[in-house]
């Protein structure tokens, strides 16, 4: 009888300890963190404050905002997107430009080009989705570079096709929908895209009235958004960020350098890349030549393969080639008289040093500060950031924790 007492009494005992475990697991998988990324194309740094933005005012006053966030070079979007994917720099990475010949692949990589952009060969590091993925957490993406290609034979559990035809509005509802899925198939790392207002930017210039109407428009979205994430169950889990990848400047056709007038294009063998910034394999015997001839045009910048300023964190991948080519800020370099589609307007891809090349950071939720203007940073600081809050463990990067984590609670 006494042994019948204690099995049963032991048993309880397990019983009790299992269930403990349990609901503790289903405690802290019930309170983990989720994180939302929202990448707003060509948003220059000082765009919120020239018009009305109430929603990014609302972000910045009840969490993070900074100055401005400085972008890798070249400051394009393909390069900048899956260097806040990554937390490496283009030249680690791999996606050296939008448009580039991959010497090892023997391949060209075009952003417009569907077989290369789902093609993981020309994809290294881990984007921010396979580091979650491979820990067991469920990620999404509505666009983001990248994320159509198996990396590391991984993609998100979630991910999109781009298509500029998905209204802003119809992203966001999806954002929201992902967030109320069951606790099993809910992402909770989302990274989502919009195109604007690059494209605006580049059609009537960073300093319109256009600019401006569009700004205010997305700022409604962003505030959509905030609102959707305010009547979800786990809304005290939930932190958004903001960011954009490079910011915007003025075109000129007066400001203009025909490289034609000085190189011939038979010289090269390959030429890649457009305004400001092109890569050049010339042919056989000709490099010295016109690396010397470059060096003495005015308000264009020539360097070797290995001879790029060291802040740029460029220039050593072999698919920036031989010779990389930079038109000084504000300035345009092309082949032969500028057209006017190409050279009016707004543009980027300048040296990252230029404050025009600067864009926005604004970030809430129980991960983040109340209030706080944090000191500026760089993009390839998000993937530390974003590993930090969710608790992963990060792949190696080159940036830097400790330049983001004073904005964390």
């Amino acid at each position: 009888m006494k042994n019948t007492m204690n099995a049963t009494i032991w048993i309880s005992i397990l019983l009790v300890l299992f269930a403990g475990s349990c609901t503790t697991e289903g405690k802290q998988l019930e309170e983990e963190q989720y994180l939302i990324m929202l990448s707003m194309d060509g948003f220059r740094w000082d765009y919120a404050d020239r018009t009305h933005t109430p929603n990014l005012d609302y972000i910045a006053a009840n969490g993070v905002s900074t100055e401005y966030v400085k972008p890798a070079f070249p400051s394009n979007t393909f390069p900048n997107h899956y260097t806040m994917a990554t937390g490496l720099y283009p030249d680690n990475h791999g996606i050296v430009n939008n448009n580039f010949y991959c010497p090892e692949l023997d391949m060209t990589y075009r952003m417009r080009d569907r077989d290369a952009v789902e093609d993981g060969r020309f994809y290294g590091g881990e984007p921010i989705w396979v580091t979650a993925e491979k820990q067991g957490m469920t990620a999404a993406s509505y666009f983001w570079v990248g994320s159509e290609a198996p990396v590391k034979g991984m993609q998100p559990s979630y991910w999109k096709i781009y298509d500029t035809g998905h209204a802003f509005a119809d992203r966001v509802d999806t954002v929201a929908y992902w967030l109320q899925l069951p606790i099993e198939e809910r992402p909770q790392l989302i990274t989502f895209y919009f195109h604007e207002p690059d494209s605006q930017g580049h059609r009537t210039g960073p300093d319109s009235e256009e600019i401006d109407e569009l700004v205010t428009e997305l700022d409604s979205l962003v505030g959509v958004l905030i609102d959707h994430i305010s009547k979800l169950p786990i809304a005290d889990q939930v932190n958004l960020i903001v960011t954009s990848d490079h910011g915007m400047t003025e075109r000129s056709q007066e400001r203009y350098v025909d490289v034609g007038q000085y190189v011939d294009r038979d010289w090269l063998d390959i030429s890649f890349g457009h305004n400001p910034v092109q890569f050049w394999r010339p042919a056989e015997g000709m490099k010295d030549s016109i690396y010397h001839i470059m060096k003495e045009v005015e308000n264009v910048h020539i360097w070797r393969a290995g001879e790029v300023p060291e802040r740029l964190n460029f220039g050593h991948n072999p698919r920036a080639l031989d010779l990389i080519v930079l038109a000084d800020s504000t300035w345009n370099i092309g082949w032969g008289e500028p057209e006017e589609r190409f050279y009016t307007g707004g543009g980027h891809g300048w040296d990252n040093a230029k404050k025009d090349m600067h864009t926005i950071f604004y970030a809430m939720g129980p991960a983040f500060k109340e209030g706080h203007v944090h000191e500026p940073f760089e993009l390839v600081d998000l993937y530390p950031l974003i590993t930090e809050i969710l608790g992963l463990d990060p792949a190696p990067v080159d940036g830097k924790l400790e330049r983001v984590q004073g904005m964390l609670r």
